[in-house]
């Protein structure tokens, strides 16, 4: 899918149903083996190929900066879990391989935040000069 086309229904359907499911996977903690203790997982959004054939799932850790050794376990060691425990939840023809990506919004968004607080608490200067 090229930048400029915008997702189809399908595949914006699909997504927030892979979305749901893995959000309630994390929530309830199915993953028994990954290191998750006071980790609370959070999946912002899941993005569908063209094909419904590879979901790439973005999230981040609220309260740990677990993400960076999270990802990798996700990705390499548990995604056959995860393939798993999503097929006994979703009802589609194919289930989507799963990609985990950092979702880095919330920072940015904390950022921007940052910024336009210290902006409105700093005095606006006139220029009193005639």
């Amino acid at each position: 899918m090229s930048q400029s086309q915008a997702p189809s229904p399908r595949m914006l359907k699909v997504g927030e149903e892979v979305r749901h499911a893995l959000a309630d996977i994390f929530m309830r903690g199915e993953i028994h083996a990954l290191d998750m203790d006071g980790v609370s997982i959070t999946v912002s959004e899941v993005r569908m190929s063209p094909d419904l054939k590879i979901a790439t799932a973005y999230i981040a850790t609220l309260g740990s900066n677990k993400l960076d050794t999270l990802l990798p376990q996700l990705n390499k060691h548990y995604s056959r879990a995860i393939r798993h425990l999503l097929s006994q939840r979703l009802h589609l023809k194919f289930l989507p391989h799963i990609r985990f990506r950092a979702d880095h919004s919330f920072d940015e968004a904390k950022k921007i935040h940052d910024l336009l607080h210290q902006a409105a608490i700093q005095p606006i200067e006139n220029d009193t000069t005639s």
